[in-house]
């Protein structure tokens, strides 16, 4: 398009709602399973912001008998219902029909001191992405209700008759033209449901499940006390996975803390925290509320707490080993925890809230924990002992594996354990041939492929972003370089003329990303890596390429998976016999998927595809990657041109 044909006419304007309906993985992540389920999570918060602000005792959801609708309710004050004197319609109607509209932008207004509805979407948005919402205020002695389609009211706000109390009910079925499919997981929403009345202690949280005919009622009392214990019974029970053998706390009373203040700024923060014979640190984090899975600057804060904490109570009573340096991972290891902080005005990574961004919060949760957590060693000193003798025994165990590496287990492999890659999550085998490394592209799908593995024999190393091509690199430039450094960390064998394959610490390597061409190329990035720089690995038949599905189709109550457009084709064409309409689901990414989504397709042993890597003919081999890899273009051109005719669908 020239200059002179491209004005003002050409320029779209999305109005009211049309942005989320245009553009919804903006707004809710996707429209898969998780998208899905935000839509719950967004409505569910408005009520918890009720109850955290003290207005609301109770909260009700009720998965619906079509499995495919949900309604929330609460007892708080009810959403308002008069009219906005600026924009002459009901309060009610502007919350859910207009974008970053609400009463939780100014906590000097009173109403609401902490929320987790900040951006004032989350309403209009369930709005926009349902095909049908009613909502039903009650207050003020009488009961209002209005209803809408798309996001957009179908008649003016109602009063339907006299009511008693007050609170607020939004019903909702999600949009078919939006998600692909829109049958909501009963276990997905009863667990989180669990959880809020875990962080909010003294709220009855119900769930009826009309689905499967059953239903919960969760009331706690002491809060996260309970969920800490709850944790770490689960983590202590036989077959738990809990890396180091088990999960079985080291002292009997957990150390909790609960900080309020008037000063708005200030934080509330709530904690409970265990040490476990685990050799691993879990904490789950929560941010009014609302999990925070990839945590950020409170997490940050109680980790830095909690180091200062032990180390004072620690040189105060001369407890230091002799001969052993204590480091932060050290007094870590084994760590339970549940973090759960209030914060004003918190700054999340976008609207999916998945991390805390507040600068100030990790000063304010440090200096809360430190002081409290020395003061809790010092007036319990059995129990502090206790403590430092297993955090002085993981110090030892973990210099013992480096001087004896090769007579600990398979995770000591590398000369020194420290030196494994910090966003490496290892398996537990002691054994090698049994285990796995999975090379996962990005955070998001490493995170699923994390939950999703089977924990005794599969390792995920995500990495960030498309790797360096090494076609034309040196060694040294290769080792410089974040993402290959820590991959050939990992693996243990060296690299280049000192790759051993022997000492390679998995008995298989899978390249694992997306089915699309952005994940066909980090595939081919890292398969030049190998090639030039540990052809040994291919050539011993250790590294594999696994197979994640493009589509998921669904005919009847029959589900098949398939690779890319042929496979599809191929199921449609085999199965697809015209007694029921195949439902087909494309995948943007394998962080779109359920971990049990990922596992049961790709990670599963008895039911994943994988491609071992194997070189046939090496001259072909050799220029193939020269072709596609090196600095001349003029072969990558030649090979455009001759099979453009070939291309029919390209992600762009």
């Amino acid at each position: 398009m020239s200059a002179t044909t491209y004005t003002a006419k050409d320029i779209t304007v999305l109005e009211g709602l049309d942005p989320v309906r245009k553009r919804p993985g903006m707004y809710i992540g996707g429209v898969g399973t998780a998208g899905l389920h935000h839509l719950v999570w967004e409505v569910l918060d408005n009520a918890v912001d009720e109850a955290m602000n003290g207005h609301a005792t109770e909260i009700a959801v009720t998965l619906h008998d079509d499995g495919t609708s949900v309604t929330v309710t609460d007892n708080g004050r009810g959403i308002p219902v008069d009219i906005h004197p600026k924009h002459k319609k009901s309060a009610l109607e502007i919350i859910l029909t207009t974008l970053h509209a609400g009463g939780k932008f100014d906590p000097g207004h009173g109403n609401y001191k902490t929320s987790g509805g900040l951006h004032g979407v989350g309403a209009s948005v369930v709005n926009a992405l349902s095909k049908q919402l009613v909502a039903t205020v009650k207050r003020d002695g009488a009961t209002w209700e209005q209803r809408f389609k798309c996001g957009k009211p179908l008649a003016k706000i109602k009063k339907t008759g006299p009511a008693r109390g007050s609170g607020t009910t939004v019903y909702f079925h999600p949009d078919p033209t939006i998600f692909p499919k829109t049958e909501f997981d009963a276990p997905t929403i009863q667990d989180r449901l669990e959880v809020v009345s875990y962080l909010h202690k003294g709220v009855r949280v119900t769930f009826d499940d009309q689905v499967n005919k059953q239903k919960h009622t969760f009331k706690h009392d002491n809060g996260i006390v309970d969920y800490l214990n709850k944790l770490v019974a689960q983590r202590a029970a036989p077959g738990a996975g809990v890396p180091g053998g088990g999960g079985k706390p080291v002292h009997e009373t957990p150390f909790s803390l609960e900080k309020n203040s008037d000063d708005p700024a200030t934080p509330r923060i709530e904690l409970a925290l265990q040490w476990t014979e685990s050799t691993d640190e879990h904490v789950r984090s929560y941010v009014n509320g609302i999990p925070t899975g990839s945590g950020g600057t409170h997490e940050n804060g109680l980790r830095a707490g909690l180091g200062k904490a032990v180390r004072n109570y620690i040189e105060t009573h001369k407890l230091a080993p002799k001969g052993v340096t204590l480091t932060a991972d050290d007094v870590r290891e084994g760590v339970v925890a549940v973090l759960s902080v209030f914060v004003s005005d918190p700054q999340f990574q976008g609207q999916t809230k998945d991390r805390l961004h507040n600068p100030e919060v990790q000063a304010q949760v440090d200096s809360a924990v430190r002081p409290s957590l020395e003061h809790w060693l010092n007036h319990n000193r059995t129990t502090a002992e206790t403590i430092v003798n297993r955090i002085v025994l993981a110090a030892k165990a973990r210099e013992a594996s480096r001087a004896a590496q090769q007579q600990v287990t398979r995770k000591s492999a590398t000369a020194n354990r420290l030196n494994l890659p910090g966003k490496l999550s290892d398996c537990n085998s002691a054994g090698k041939d049994d285990s796995e490394l999975f090379i996962v592209e990005g955070d998001s799908a490493g995170g699923s492929a994390k939950q999703g593995r089977d924990r005794r024999h599969q390792a995920i190393l995500p990495l960030r972003g498309k790797v360096l091509n090494t076609e034309q690199a040196s060694l040294t430039k290769v080792l410089e370089n974040k993402e290959l450094s820590d991959l050939t960390t990992a693996l243990g064998c060296g690299v280049g003329k000192a790759c051993d394959p022997a000492k390679l610490r998995y008995g298989r390597v899978f390249l694992l990303a997306d089915a699309d061409s952005d994940g066909h190329h980090i595939t081919t990035l890292l398969l030049t890596f190998f090639y030039r720089h540990m052809p040994e690995l291919i050539a011993a038949g250790r590294v594999y390429l696994a197979v994640p599905p493009l589509y998921r189709i669904d005919i009847g109550k029959q589900t098949y998976w398939a690779a890319d457009d042929a496979d599809r084709d191929r199921v449609l064409k085999k199965h697809g016999d015209g007694r029921a309409n195949p439902q087909i689901t494309r995948f943007k990414g394998l962080g779109e998927m359920m971990p049990k989504t990922l596992w049961e397709t790709t990670l599963n042993p008895k039911t994943r595809r994988q491609l071992r890597v194997e070189i046939v003919d090496k001259p072909q081999t050799e220029r193939v990657i020269s072709d596609l890899m090196g600095k001349d273009a003029s072969a990558r051109l030649r090979f455009i041109t001759d099979r453009a005719d070939e291309a029919q669908e390209l992600d762009l």
